[in-house]
């Protein structure tokens, strides 16, 4: 089998980091980027580099020129890129107001237009070759909206748009997915943001103090079932050995919650298909 080149953004923790090493154990060759690479992160793009089949890139992916000379240098050194894992992300909670104009910007710019400039950059190499493959990482909360995490939750509903009408590249060769994960105990939790105006909590009563308890039933949660974070590494891992083509479009990754994202998505395929043979568009299915 042919060594893949994969550039996967995130790499620093969580599902990036896995997502990683599982790409190099199997003989591929991994561009694991991440920022502050001589700084905060330091230590762990060390540990990385270490790995066969690792090398390490310091990316911003809300910097255009920071991810198109990333992408640049690995087709200079490779003559192709063959998969995108888009992991980079911000989690956000809390109550939806205290979000500014500013916060929202913030967390668009990394978790929607950060993707968008990757797939971007990878899009004209990957027509070239007539073959890629872009793996967004989205969620279950891309399909409902749950109360207290709004903010993140649109972000992830854009994804999902991103990465559904992007079936226009597959009759080029691209295939275009996304994985959809549930809760994991990942370094994420331990980053999370919030609104910064907090002078409109003084109007919402109890209702502000409904993220703090969210977040206390999570950990409770995580206690009891011990989800395992490499499991959406597996499921990376798995597309990318799945033909071109016949890869689904969302992969739901969630030991928690059951399988209603799963229901849904059934549902929605099934309209989606209908709506895409109707319009003539049946071939960009497959």
């Amino acid at each position: 089998m042919k060594k893949k080149i994969i550039l996967i953004t995130g790499t620093n923790s969580g599902f990036g980091w896995l997502a990683a090493n599982s790409c190099a154990a199997m003989g591929q060759k991994v561009y694991a980027t991440m920022r502050n690479t001589k700084s905060r992160n330091g230590d762990k793009a060390k540990l990385l580099e270490h790995q066969t089949n690792i090398e390490v890139l310091d990316v911003d992916v809300t910097n255009g020129k920071s991810v198109n000379d990333a992408v640049a240098t690995i087709i200079k050194k490779e003559g192709r890129i063959d998969v995108v894992v888009n992991n980079a992300g911000l989690y956000v909670t809390g109550i939806a107001e205290t979000f500014t104009e500013g916060d929202l910007e913030k967390v668009m710019d990394v978790d929607v237009i950060g993707p968008w400039r990757v797939i971007r950059a990878a899009l004209p190499q990957m027509r070239k070759q007539e073959e890629g493959l872009v793996i967004n990482i989205s969620s279950v909360a891309g399909r409902f909206s749950f109360p207290f995490q709004t903010v993140y939750n649109g972000a992830k509903f854009a994804i999902e748009g991103l990465t559904e009408g992007l079936h226009e590249v597959r009759p080029l060769g691209v295939d275009v997915v996304m994985i959809q994960p549930g809760a994991f105990p990942t370094e994420i939790w331990g980053k999370i943001g919030i609104g910064s105006d907090t002078s409109v909590l003084a109007g919402y009563g109890d209702l502000a103090k409904v993220p703090e308890q969210i977040g206390a039933g999570v950990k409770q949660m995580f206690e009891n079932m011990k989800p395992d974070p490499q499991l959406v590494a597996d499921a990376i891992v798995a597309l990318i050995n799945t033909p071109k083509g016949k890869r689904p479009l969302r992969t739901v990754v969630d030991p928690t919650t059951g399988s209603f994202s799963e229901t849904a998505n059934r549902q929605i395929k099934e309209q989606f298909e209908n709506f895409m043979t109707a319009f003539g568009m049946k071939e960009m299915l497959n």
